[in-house]
């Protein structure tokens, strides 16, 4: 789940954060939008939305062409992290781009690059230096959040610790909850502090 939301959130995100330096106001109102409105709504609203009410969607509204596919459990969960990840990476990426000298635009320009060619090959391998460390704390968010999918019913890592906990209750009269959660919590950090000293490293290296 964290691989798959991690590489959709960042594909998508770097696409609409660098979208979102176009100086189109319709298409730039339309991102804003997709931006504010899944960084608005809380993880655990946005998940409920996709395992419960998107199945309904073809009952509220029987005038929709064609039918509604209801989404498994581990679906809803990754297509929530994919919506609030690239959300989140979109903004960084606008900022990314945007601390880019003006100079350097115009610099490309003059060599012929048009908008594409300016942005693949002269902006956004500056503007992706800039992002790396801010996009690896992300990274460690998205990862975490995982955990929140244990409302709808995925089986993760806290889900499994917590069922663990309940089985050897029911077994042996002793639940060894909290030698379960301090593994389910030490797998968790060993995962995330490397991740946030990386991304503190490399904001101190290319600054």
């Amino acid at each position: 789940m964290a691989v798959l939301s991690v590489l959709g959130a960042v594909a998508i995100g770097i696409v609409l954060g660098t979208l979102l330096t176009i100086d189109f106001k319709p298409l730039r109102a339309l991102i804003r939008g997709y931006i504010e409105f899944w960084r608005g709504l809380p993880i655990v609203v946005t998940m409920f939305i996709f395992a419960y009410a998107y199945p309904l969607v073809d009952q509220t509204f029987p005038q929709i062409p064609f039918d509604i596919k209801p989404l498994q459990p581990f679906e809803a969960a990754t297509v929530t992290l994919v919506l609030w990840g690239s959300a989140q990476v979109a903004e960084a990426t606008r900022g990314a781009v945007q601390s880019i000298p003006r100079e350097q635009h115009e610099a490309a320009a003059a060599l012929g690059f048009g908008w594409g060619g300016r942005h693949a090959f002269v902006i956004l391998p500056q503007a992706l230096r800039r992002l790396i460390p801010p996009l690896i704390g992300l990274v460690a968010n998205i990862i975490q959040n995982t955990t929140i999918a244990l409302i709808i019913g995925v089986q993760e890592l806290l889900q499994v610790g917590t069922r663990s906990t309940e089985r050897l209750l029911f077994t042996t009269g002793d639940s060894h909850l909290f030698a379960i959660l301090t593994v389910v919590a030490a797998m968790f950090f060993a995962i995330s502090f490397p991740l946030t000293r990386l991304a503190a490293l490399l904001e101190k290296r290319l600054t």
